[in-house]
């Protein structure tokens, strides 16, 4: 291979290749004069001005040696570029080549089969309804020492919400759960039992008082407290070797000479002294007392346990004791006459306290206050009290221009609560007008997280206010306003509660009535009540899987969880790309819907019990 050629060599290869011919060298040396030419052909007048002879040869010279230039140039850089110098490949190196992507297009939605189904679709609390409804029955969890929760298993613990499937497809009027026992009212009226204390031979709820059209109840320590239709109290016992070996009261009838003994033995505790039309509307048991409310607004107390006699204070009658009870049967029924003139509305018992309410908006609590259960500041000389006092919630409010009504109380373990809605005037307008703020308090013992508030409390006398269910509102769109978000009601354990928010639902008319609703478009979508859940979880009865106690009101999951997951798998069939939702249980309010080919008027209720919950379709 030759060498590139030097500047020298390229000077030199210019003079030789000039290719001058000899005239034009002599030419050289003319006088440097511009000639003029005459040229012929179209017109032999027109003259073309030429330039003298020397400067046309430099001109030319000039073009072959640029052109002389660039073509040794490029020579002697492909020999470099053959020969391997980076800094020349690296200018001269080629692109590469662009990668070509396919484009690619979304495949289009499977239609959904109906309406539903895309409504289903939308939304995990529409089809939280349509489950409720398609599937009534009974989900428990919590401890399941005395088989409650789970009476077919030995698990100690129920961790998440599980059906009990004696209950499948069965709606019921009322439920109550201990740990170790449990008792409910089926639809027709009768009462069904089960649990270890009941028996330990039978894994399944047992019927045990029939024929008595009975619809709520409430538990004690040993036995069973039942109101009927019709305003009859009855006192059963939990045992059923109690209830077979003790003294069975006759039946009546309306037939002369026709009765007969009832097959169990129980107590009927109606008291004995009521008006012309008046019956017992509500019933509510601590460990040992009960109260009954009648419908004239008047408050009754009894012992509800055989194992001990009501010694704090809890039946609101001072001074009544085992020694001075009067002559009779130890659980008969005493009218509480210090809230004579108080028409009360509502009545509520924790373990050895007392709550009412009456419908001027006051709150009246007796019993014991070792835990500021009562509101009132804790007297370590005097740790009851046995009379009804008037609890001060004004002073809740001072300060603010609002005026404090009391709207319900609860109460459960050694905890109580208040809901109150607090009503401030509206300038130059009428009261209808006023704002309403709906507030939740609780006092009492909290350690565990059961006040709800956030805090852990060994003792609580004044009340304190629950943010989570405190000062909301929403937009109503029926009405165009904005409105209070009230409580529905809640239900408080021995040491853990459940509160069902009244906020705006939507339950259409499912199109399987007579009444399917016009106005529930393909999206439109149902969704139920919020429910919170908070307190002591020793025993996973909070049903959120863990076992850590909660002081702020939280979510659970879906209680049908397998409905969830199949509701994930349509999404995927249907070409819907998202992250795993994580959603919430709503409680389904009251509505009419067709359950085993008929129409009823059903909800999902919830009841906490001592280490165990439930939620249940509801009549």
């Amino acid at each position: 291979m030759r060498p590139p050629p030097t500047l020298d060599t390229i000077r030199h290869t210019m003079l030789s290749t000039r290719g001058l011919s000899r005239a034009t060298a002599r030419a050289a040396h003319a006088p440097r004069t511009s000639r003029a030419i005459v040229t012929r052909g179209a017109s032999q007048s027109r003259v073309r001005a030429l330039p003298h002879p020397y400067a046309q040869r430099r001109q030319q010279r000039f073009v072959r040696s640029l052109v002389a230039v660039t073509a040794l140039a490029a020579t002697a850089t492909a020999w470099q570029w053959y020969n391997g110098e980076p800094f020349l490949r690296d200018v001269h190196a080629e692109e590469p080549p662009r990668e070509q992507h396919e484009l690619t297009f979304e495949k289009p939605r499977r239609k959904p089969a109906s309406a539903e189904e895309n409504r289903t679709i939308i939304s995990s609390q529409h089809l939280q309804v349509q489950k409720s409804w398609e599937n009534p029955g009974v989900y428990a969890w919590g401890s399941n020492a005395g088989r409650v929760v789970a009476p077919d298993s030995n698990e100690s613990f129920v961790k998440t919400p599980r059906r009990i499937p004696f209950f499948d497809g069965k709606l019921l009027r009322d439920i109550k759960l201990d740990k170790a026992f449990g008792a409910a009212i089926d639809e027709r009226g009768d009462l069904l039992q089960w649990g270890t204390a009941f028996s330990k031979e039978t894994t399944q709820p047992t019927p045990t008082l029939r024929g008595k059209n009975l619809t709520s109840l409430s538990i004690s320590r040993d036995r069973i407290i039942a109101l009927s239709k019709s305003g009859h109290v009855y006192s059963i016992p939990v045992s059923q070797q109690e209830q077979k070996t003790g003294p069975k009261p006759a039946s009546t009838s309306w037939l002369p000479f026709w009765g007969s003994s009832s097959d169990i033995s129980y107590r009927l505790r109606t008291p004995q002294n009521l008006g012309w039309s008046e019956r017992v509307t509500q019933v509510s048991s601590g460990l040992e007392h009960a109260l009954l409310l009648t419908s004239a607004g008047r408050v009754f107390s009894f012992a509800s346990g055989t194992q001990d006699y009501p010694r704090k204070g809890q039946l609101g009658i001072p001074g009544l004791t085992w020694e001075s009870r009067p002559d009779g049967a130890f659980d008969m029924p005493h009218e509480i006459t210090t809230l004579k003139g108080f028409p009360v509305q509502h009545i509520a018992t924790g373990d050895f306290h007392s709550l009412v309410s009456d419908a001027a908006g006051r709150a009246f609590g007796f019993g014991d206050n070792s835990s500021g259960q009562l509101g009132f500041d804790f007297n370590p000389e005097a740790t009851f009290i046995d009379a009804p006092s008037l609890l001060p919630t004004q002073r809740l409010y001072a300060g603010t221009a609002q005026q404090a009504s009391v709207t319900n109380v609860f109460a459960g373990g050694n905890t109580s609560f208040l809901t109150i809605e607090a009503t401030k005037p509206v300038a130059g307008a009428s009261p209808s007008a006023s704002r309403i703020q709906a507030d939740v308090w609780g006092f009492g013992f909290g350690l565990t997280g059961q006040l709800g508030n956030g805090r852990w409390t060994h003792l609580q006398s004044t009340p304190t206010k629950l943010p989570a269910f405190s000062s909301l509102y929403e937009y109503d769109e029926p009405t165009s306003t904005v409105i209070p978000i009230r409580l529905a009601y809640m239900s408080v354990g021995a040491a853990h509660a459940a509160a069902v928010m009244d906020n705006v639902a939507s339950v259409a008319v499912p199109a399987n009535t007579r009444r399917a609703s016009s106005r529930l478009t393909e999206n439109d979508t149902n969704w139920g009540r919020d429910i919170l859940f908070w307190g002591n979880n020793e025993f996973y009865q909070l049903g959120t899987g863990k076992r850590a106690n909660a002081p702020n009101p939280t979510y659970i999951q879906p209680l049908d969880q397998a409905a969830e997951v199949e509701r994930e798998k349509a999404l995927g069939a249907f070409g819907e790309k998202r992250e795993r939702e994580m959603h919430r249980f709503q409680i389904t309010p009251r509505n009419k819907v067709k359950v085993n080919g008929r129409t009823v008027e059903m909800e999902q209720r919830v009841a906490c019990g001592r280490g165990c919950t439930a939620v249940f379709s509801a009549v």
